[in-house]
């Protein structure tokens, strides 16, 4: 469930967008910035993920299922274990849906602006630690 974020500002906290489609990632990096977010990435492998996560500058996630053959799952363990939200942003929801990550919002590709802004903003602030 999404807590109302209608007050909610961002103060440039840093989101790690993972998605290897470089224009979507570019739109999405674009749409968080211009209401104050601090974009990290975007990261486009899982390996470009974990070592961004470790930099320990990211303070939530969007992240894409689908890698270029790698799936994002690893991702979603580590910031899981790390405290750190996320959610997914993903083509098949179904996939979303058939893994352990029950408390993640899911979205489904194309996502539109006020979806996104509203999904970023709902999980910013449940930062744990």
């Amino acid at each position: 469930m999404m807590k109302d974020s209608s007050d909610f500002t961002p103060c440039n906290q840093a989101v790690l967008v993972v998605e290897d489609e470089w224009l979507i990632a570019m739109d999405i990096s674009e749409q968080l910035e211009e209401v104050g977010y601090h974009i990290v990435g975007p990261a486009h492998s899982v390996k470009e993920a974990l070592a961004l996560i470790d930099s320990d500058l990211v303070d939530l996630a969007l992240l894409d299922i689908n890698l270029a053959g790698e799936q994002s799952f690893d991702i979603a363990a580590r910031l899981e274990r790390e405290g750190i939200p996320f959610a997914f942003l993903t083509g098949n929801t179904a996939t979303a849906h058939s893994r352990n990550f029950s408390a993640a919002a899911v979205l489904s590709k194309p996502v539109q602006s006020a979806e996104l802004v509203e999904c970023v903003h709902s999980i910013a602030p449940l930062r744990v630690g």
